[in-house]
């Protein structure tokens, strides 16, 4: 089963630097772990919001917006796709990612496209 984790948090918080320095080399370990594990398929970072556009399709028209998608405290600052055996490893997975101590990791299941529930 593939899980979307999307790393949230508050893109305007700066970390002290050897805070920084040490999520950098955390999440790079974390990669390198679940890469060897074979269940982390992909994953970045996101620029930051200031860089997004929403785009909207109402009554056939198109409507384009600056910023994110919603109005939130914290935003998408990266993702990971991962393919794990059920959610209990999913959940593991995303609780061993660095960015759940300093924010949230969202996990939801993809839809896969054969499936109509």
């Amino acid at each position: 089963m593939q899980y979307m984790m999307l790393i949230c948090g508050k893109e305007t918080d700066v970390l002290p630097p050897d805070e920084q320095a040490a999520l950098i080399a955390d999440t790079e370990e974390w990669v390198k772990e679940m890469d060897g594990r074979g269940v982390r398929r992909i994953g970045n970072r996101l620029r930051l919001t200031e860089a997004a556009t929403t785009v909207r399709v109402r009554d056939g028209e198109t409507l384009l917006s600056d910023g994110p998608f919603a109005e939130t405290k914290e935003q998408i600052l990266g993702f990971d796709l991962i393919e794990c055996a059920d959610l209990e490893e999913a959940l593991e997975v995303a609780s061993r990612h660095p960015s759940a101590r300093h924010g949230s990791i969202e996990v939801r299941p993809l839809w896969p496209f054969d499936e109509e529930d």
